[in-house]
């Protein structure tokens, strides 16, 4: 089993007719490995985080840890979150469901069975010198998007 690994992560959604992309951009040892996949009637933030996920359990059974970077504030604050969303029951103060709470759960599972650390980064960044995989799954995402949309 390696050590760890970067995941780059990036979700898109056309609201007006819900359709949604997401791709995940997973690193170690030289090695590079694009996941990606298109998901009818969703949300923008059920994207993000389930580019997080699918990342994830790609790269589970090879990898102690997963240093996963995301521009979704939504999901980089989920970790912070886990313990009170749990308690909760995953009920809102409004004493609905917590949106996404399938995804949700999914993440916190995962998590107790490899060591996430998530690092926020700004989006749609412009290329510096030194190469931006952030930028590279934005791309990948929006492309997506583009050419599903044409079909």
């Amino acid at each position: 089993m390696l050590n760890s690994a970067e995941l780059y992560t990036d979700g898109s959604c056309n609201t007006q007719n819900g359709l949604g992309a997401w791709v995940a951009i997973l690193l170690s040892g030289g090695e590079k490995t694009i996941l990606s996949g298109t998901t009818p009637d969703t949300t923008h933030n059920r994207m993000e985080l389930y580019a997080v996920i699918a990342g994830i359990r790609h790269a589970e059974k090879a990898f102690t840890s997963i240093r996963i970077f995301s521009d979704s504030q939504y999901v980089t604050g989920l970790m912070a979150r886990k313990e009170k969303l749990t308690a909760a029951g995953f009920i809102t103060s409004k004493g609905t469901e917590l949106r996404n709470a399938d995804l949700v759960r999914e993440l916190y599972a995962l998590s107790t069975q490899i060591e996430l650390t998530f690092i926020k980064v700004k989006a749609h960044q412009k290329q510096g010198p030194a190469r931006n995989f952030n930028i590279e799954a934005d791309k990948l995402v929006r492309k997506i998007m583009r050419d599903t949309c044409m079909e």
